[in-house]
Parts: C-alpha cells; structure tokens; sequence
C-alpha cells in the first residue's frame, strides 16, 4: 500500500514576534513540522507497519525557503517515513489551503497512492480546508475528524470522534483521511532513526510537474496581531460568600 502522510512547515511560535505596526516578525522565526501533522506521519508509519511491502511517502508544500531546510527535512524523515517529496517555490510563501490543496493533488498523483492523511488543521492558519479539498480535487472519499484508521484490503475502517459519539465508517481505497490529535502520541525519533533520515530519498516536484499553472484564487492582504488589553490584575483572595460574590461578579462583567 502506497500511503502519503501532508506536513506542513510552519515557523515556531515561541520565536514569532509583532513589529509595531501590528504585523507578524516571522523572518528570525526558527522551522518546525506542523504540530498536527506529526499525527498523519505517524499514524502513516503505524498502518504501513500493520500492510506487508508498504510505503510511506512525506508529503510538503511552500515556500522555498522553508521546504529546504534540511534541519527540517530530517526531521521528517527521522519519524519513520521512507522518503520526502517536496514541491517548494517561492511563489507559494503565505498560501492558502485551496492552492495547497490543488498543488497536493497534482503531486500525489504524480507519486500514486492509496491513501493520503493529513492533520486535521496546520499550526499556524488551522483552517481545517487542504483535506477536504485535496479529497474532493481527487474525486477520492474524504473523511475529517478521524481517530482510528484499520485497513481490511481494499478498504479503510475509520472512527471518527463527535462531539457526543464516535462514528463508525468503512470507505474504499483510495482516499483522504484527516486525523485528529487522539489517533495517536507521535514518538520522538531515535538517534539511529535520525542518522538514517540523511540518507533517505527526496523527491524535488516542480510547480508545472505537480499540473500547477493558475493563478491563485485567493490572495493573504495582511496579517495583524489583535489589539492588546492591559491586564487589569484584580485579586480577589478568600473563599468566603462575599468573596465568590465578588469573583462572579467580575466574571459576569467581562462576559458582558
């Protein structure tokens, strides 16, 4: 079986900054797998180990600048994927998920596949869109909120987590399946994992092999931090009734 896991490379939140006029300082940010998809690699890694002769192939796209760095790229490769396909351009830096998710369809069917994961959102927009439009650009049955994938052959068994069920659903291969945070606790590579990473396969796809020649549909005007509120440090100390009279109070003023 031939499984695609989509990672995205977002900038650390811990290093992202506001410059004064509102506006994102991103370019001293350091580079990191998105946090969700480190969820789609390994629950990629964990069927392809339960599918005699599988593959396991790390999907990303972006900027250049960021699908380059090999600081990255072995660390996706460290978790367990045999090999990296990259489609990195500096046209696409700040892309929304529809052109993603046009460009993702063109690579995966460059690659062949029998089953694409995502997470179920990126870390820095979680829009929770490239799945869904990545399975419907395919023609390929799509699934959200998936929280346990078993394959029998020719078809996937998928759980998915409602807010007050679990649903059961059994779909036939290939498809598009984006997982949640609950499918699994994705493990920290080994130090032989991450040795073998640099020397693991990286598939270089350009924008016209991957069938991507529009324009985009849709453009990023701008993105600004919110307006900051000073903490107003109100301590309310005790348990007595005046007091909890107090504390909710002060809540009920705010949600007000």
């Amino acid at each position: 079986m031939k499984i695609i896991s989509c990672c995205k490379i977002v900038p650390e939140e811990q290093d992202i900054s506001v410059n004064n006029d509102k506006t994102l300082k991103l370019d001293t940010a350091g580079l990191k797998i998105s946090l969700y998809d480190l969820n789609a690699l390994e629950a990629g890694v964990e069927l392809a180990a339960t599918q005699e002769g599988s593959t396991v192939t790390a999907l990303t796209v972006g900027a250049k600048v960021s699908t380059s760095n090999t600081k990255v790229r072995k660390d996706i490769l460290s978790r367990g994927a045999d090999s990296l396909a990259v489609v990195g351009d500096e046209a696409l830096a700040g892309i929304l998920p529809g052109e993603t998710a046009k460009i993702m369809a063109g690579a995966a069917k460059k690659l062949g596949f029998d089953l694409i994961l995502c997470g179920e959102g990126s870390a820095d927009l979680y829009a929770q869109q490239t799945g869904l439009l990545l399975g419907e650009l395919l023609g390929v049955p799509t699934i959200n909120s998936v929280g346990k994938i078993t394959i029998n052959g020719s078809t996937a068994r998928v759980e998915r987590d409602l807010e007050d069920e679990v649903e059961i659903v059994e779909v036939p291969l290939p498809a598009v399946l984006s997982v949640t945070t609950d499918i699994n606790v994705p493990k920290i590579p080994s130090m032989k994992a991450i040795l073998a990473a640099s020397k693991k396969p990286v598939e270089e796809i350009s924008l016209a092999d991957a069938g991507y020649s529009s324009a985009p549909a849709s453009t990023v005007l701008s993105i600004l931090a919110p307006d900051q509120a000073d903490r107003k440090r109100e301590i309310i100390e005790g348990d007595s009734e005046e007091q909890i009279a107090a504390f909710a109070a002060n809540i009920r003023k705010i949600l007000n």
